[in-house]
């Protein structure tokens, strides 16, 4: 639902409260959810399933995706981050569990890095330096980009459901991993990110402030996930020494939307960990 940030009043879009199960605590810690590229905050709907009981939850639609497709550019790493924080403001959320996919994980660890009261924890799936796009992301947007131009945003998003390999795992196993229902989330994507004229704000090099967080951080990633992901997480992991790693069986791309109960299992005895500690 929309809100009005209590700021400037300005309406600001794609930004959800979960309604809380009735055991949970109306004073409950806060998780935000941050969906990627070309998906929406549908893509953790088996995570709300299972942690609104015990946690208080926002979904952040990010700006041209979801309910926040109309908001306008540039859509960079930077105006992502700072839409979250506008968000959590707004919501008078002093500080939460961060909980990303792939470019909202990556928006995570900025938040950690520029706004660190903001973020509680880091829940990390498949994130990469906040900035620096590994090869195989930067090769397939480029390609997304062009076949817009040249084909249209139909044939695009196709091109992209198909060569993409954060989506191999769902494509091999169409009804295990509801390729049908994820793919229709795609084909919804406006493909704004992608063909913005202004490039959003250089991030600079981040990874002296990586080496900065103190909170705790989980990172997982599916064992049939790219490459490049598992150098990024390595990458990450260099930096921020006490993050936990976890690999999740049998999954690719996207677990927590492929292999549910086996991420909600993780990120619970994680969250269960740090508060007794």
């Amino acid at each position: 639902m929309p809100f009005r940030a209590g700021d400037n009043g300005e309406e600001m879009k794609g930004v959800e409260l979960v309604p809380a199960a009735a055991t949970a605590s109306p004073t409950a810690e806060w998780i935000v959810m941050v969906h990627g590229m070309s998906q929406d905050s549908r893509v953790f709907d088996r995570q709300i399933q299972a942690f609104q009981s015990r946690y208080r939850i926002l979904l952040v639609d990010l700006p041209g995706h979801g309910a926040a497709t109309e908001m306008s550019g540039p859509f960079g790493h930077v105006e992502f981050a700072d839409h979250v924080a506008k968000a959590m403001r707004a919501y008078e959320i002093p500080s939460a569990i961060i909980w990303g996919t792939h470019t909202g994980a990556t928006i995570g660890l900025l938040l950690a890095v520029r706004s660190p009261r903001l973020v509680g924890s880091l829940v990390l799936e498949g994130p990469v330096v906040p900035g620096r796009n590994p090869p195989v992301v930067v090769e397939l947007i480029e390609a997304a980009r062009d076949r817009i131009r040249h084909q249209g945003r139909e044939e695009a998003l196709q091109s992209w459901w198909a060569d993409s390999c954060w989506f191999d795992s769902m494509r091999q196993n169409p009804e295990a991993f509801r390729a049908d229902a994820h793919r229709a989330i795609i084909e919804e994507f406006s493909c704004a990110p992608w063909l913005a004229g202004t490039a959003g704000a250089t991030v600079g090099d981040i990874r002296p402030g990586l080496s900065r967080i103190t909170q705790p951080v989980l990172i997982y990633n599916g064992a049939g996930d790219h490459p490049d992901f598992f150098a990024a997480r390595d990458e990450i992991t260099s930096r921020v020494h006490h993050a936990e790693v976890a690999v999740i069986d049998g999954a690719g791309g996207f677990p927590a939307w492929e292999m549910p109960d086996a991420v909600n299992t993780r990120v619970h005895a994680f969250l269960d960990a740090r508060s007794k500690g």
